[in-house]
């Protein structure tokens, strides 16, 4: 009997790594658009057994591919090679520091609870919001589920945005996104700028509505802003600056050193406004 049910466990396991390489083989990837519809059907299977819904799957299958998302993929990380000094001086650095000041004074009693919860000051947070989409003036034009689906497509760095679809479709499922949202070229999400993996990993309702919704609700968007900080090792009371330890969490939102040092230096200098 055991000797049977262990040649039954291997068999299982050999089909089973037989189906995963079979689909992962049918998930070919694609330099341009002519397979991009064959794909989705064939990642609405990799979808189903991450257990997304039929209204995800419906608005997997209601994508399209989105030119535009791969010529910015493209185009990509120009700006970070520019000096501190040159980087705040295209992205505005005083203004978000003067408007930074202004929101931090009006928006009070929301970033004291941020702070009591997630300890991180409104600082960083008004610099990220102000850095990431000029205090929510411009989420991006881009139909958020077309672009990650798109990029998961895409050769270029399929599974990692393999990884954010199905993230996005699980937020279609929720009731936390609207098949029809739009955001930035890569897909990211709301006044802070998500990838949608991360909203389902770090998104809170910071406004109490029952509902994670990171483009409407400025709440929303700063705790969970706050909470991805926590989540990649935020400490309560330390310092985020260069060799401080809550550096680290800043390196966590940005891969690039330049936009780094941006919101940290600009995090400061709000902070040090009363």
């Amino acid at each position: 009997m055991a000797g049977r049910g262990l040649a039954k466990t291997i068999l299982g396991a050999v089909v089973a790594l037989g189906a995963s390489m079979s689909l992962a083989h049918a998930q070919q990837c694609g330099n341009d658009g002519s397979g991009f519809n064959a794909w989705k059907g064939q990642f609405a299977q990799r979808a189903a057994s991450s257990g997304i819904g039929q209204r995800g799957l419906d608005a997997l299958s209601g994508t399209s591919y989105a030119t535009r998302t791969i010529s910015a993929d493209r185009k990509q990380g120009g700006g970070f090679t520019l000096t501190l000094d040159q980087f705040l001086e295209r992205r505005g650095g005083n203004a978000i520091v003067s408007r930074g000041i202004q929101l931090k004074r009006q928006n009070a009693d929301l970033l004291s609870r941020i702070e009591r919860v997630y300890g991180v000051p409104a600082g960083p947070l008004m610099a990220i919001w102000g850095m990431e989409t000029g205090f929510g003036g411009f989420l991006g034009n881009e139909n958020i589920l077309s672009a990650v689906a798109t990029l998961a497509y895409d050769c270029r760095r399929s599974e990692f945005f393999s990884e954010h679809l199905v993230g996005a479709l699980r937020l279609v499922d929720q009731g936390n996104l609207s098949p029809q949202a739009r955001g930035a070229a890569h897909g990211e999400i709301g006044q802070t700028q998500f990838l949608p993996a991360n909203v389902v990993r770090y998104g809170v309702d910071g406004d109490g509505d029952g509902r994670i919704d990171l483009i409407n609700s400025r709440a929303d968007a700063l705790a969970s802003t706050a909470n991805f900080l926590r989540g990649h090792g935020w400490r309560p009371g330390a310092g985020y600056q260069q060799g401080e330890p809550n550096y680290a969490a800043i390196q966590g939102w940005n891969a690039a050193r330049v936009y780094q040092q941006a919101i940290a230096v600009l995090g400061a200098r709000i902070d040090a406004a009363n």
